[in-house]
């Protein structure tokens, strides 16, 4: 299980930020000592904004809870609730399921953490559109990775789906089938701009958010397992 939650830049943008930060350092270099005036001025600031912006985006807080239970669930990812409705999966669970989704803005931060303790049976790619992720039909058609998850609590079959953007090009999924979801761990990041879906059994869960609530990723309860019958 990866995961890089104590470092301030994610991992996945360490490559980026680098590449940036030489490129445009030799650009900038190369303008001042042509003497470009104005133009290397521009350059400089164009450069600062850039550097910035890839900084901001690829951020990684220590977003650590503690003294939550096999009950709860928390928001896998930073940004706004757009869905909470139920809904008919036909390509994984293939039953009715109660849908949780959440569209990550270009300003979120997007990594990704498991929303309850339990155990991965399944995780799938499968490409598709980049459409605007805060549609309804971007669930259905867009890029995207499903991870199945066995919940501790209950055994209950939880579906989770990264779902790319009209910006977002790659979806990095750190899951693999047996592996251990835990609360504070992360299961994958997206790249600018995409959307989280998650898919409960009917009934299974008492929900605590609502469409326009803003929520943070492993920070969050967005709902909790009911009490299972013995």
């Amino acid at each position: 299980m990866k995961t890089s939650k104590h470092r301030l830049i994610h991992r996945e943008g360490l490559p980026l930020i680098v590449l940036s930060a030489l490129v445009l350092t030799c650009l900038n270099i190369l303008l001042f000592r042509l003497g470009a005036g104005w133009i290397a001025w521009s350059a400089l600031g164009i450069s600062v904004v850039i550097l910035s912006f890839f900084i901001l985006f690829f951020r990684n807080p220590v977003n650590i809870i503690k003294d939550m239970g096999d009950e709860d669930i928390l928001s896998p990812a930073d940004g706004r609730v757009v869905v909470v409705e139920p809904a008919f999966e036909d390509r994984l669970l293939k039953a009715p399921c109660l849908q949780i989704s959440i569209f990550m803005p270009v300003t979120a931060v997007h990594a990704n953490w498991y929303p309850l303790n339990g155990t991965v049976r399944h995780v799938s790619h499968r490409k598709g559109r980049f459409q605007a992720a805060w549609l309804p039909k971007s669930s259905q058609e867009n890029e995207s990775s499903s991870i199945l998850i066995e919940a501790r609590h209950g055994g209950q079959t939880v579906l989770l789906r990264q779902i790319a953007g009209a910006v977002a090009r790659r979806i990095v999924t750190y899951a693999h089938e047996g592996d251990e979801s835990s609360l504070n761990s992360q299961l994958g990041f997206i790249k600018f701009g995409s959307r989280v879906d998650l898919f409960f059994p009917p009934d299974s869960v008492e929900v605590m958010v609502r469409p326009g609530d803003r929520v943070k990723g492993n920070q969050t309860r967005i709902a909790r397992f009911k009490s299972v019958a013995k």
